[in-house]
């Protein structure tokens, strides 16, 4: 039985353990574990989803909980997808930024067909600095 969470704590090296069991991992600093870390902890909103002691999925938002959560990162282990897990992420990290706030994200080139079947809206306008 799957069990969500934004209370237990979350190791670097456990996520990125997932990330590698997910698609997401080629698009993520795996190799750079403070860098992980501090993403971790500068987080707004953490959901996790354990199969017992099994990190199985994470949603990783900024938030001021009024406007605007910015998702940043969802990861589902390869061998769960297609169950709901990240549509349960999604809603959860939509319960945790407030009624008020507007989830927005950019999708990962292999998500990109994901984000339309659970309800979410296409923008076509998005802009950006690359890191330096």
């Amino acid at each position: 039985m799957l069990v969500y969470s934004t209370e237990r704590l979350l190791s670097a090296t456990d996520y990125i353990d997932l990330l590698n069991r997910s698609t997401l991992g080629e698009r993520r600093p795996v190799d750079d574990i403070p860098r992980i870390q501090q993403m971790l902890d500068h987080a707004s909103i953490l959901v996790t989803a354990w199969d017992g002691d099994l990190l199985v999925g994470v949603s990783r938002a900024l938030s001021d909980f009024s406007f605007c959560t910015y998702l940043s990162d969802l990861a589902v282990d390869e061998a769960y997808q297609h169950q709901g897990i990240g549509r349960q992420l999604v809603d959860k990290t939509r319960l945790a930024g407030g009624p008020n706030a507007m989830l927005i994200l950019l999708a990962a080139p292999k998500a990109v067909e994901y984000y339309p079947k659970i309800g979410m809206k296409k923008s076509e306008v998005c802009y950006y600095f690359d890191r330096q």
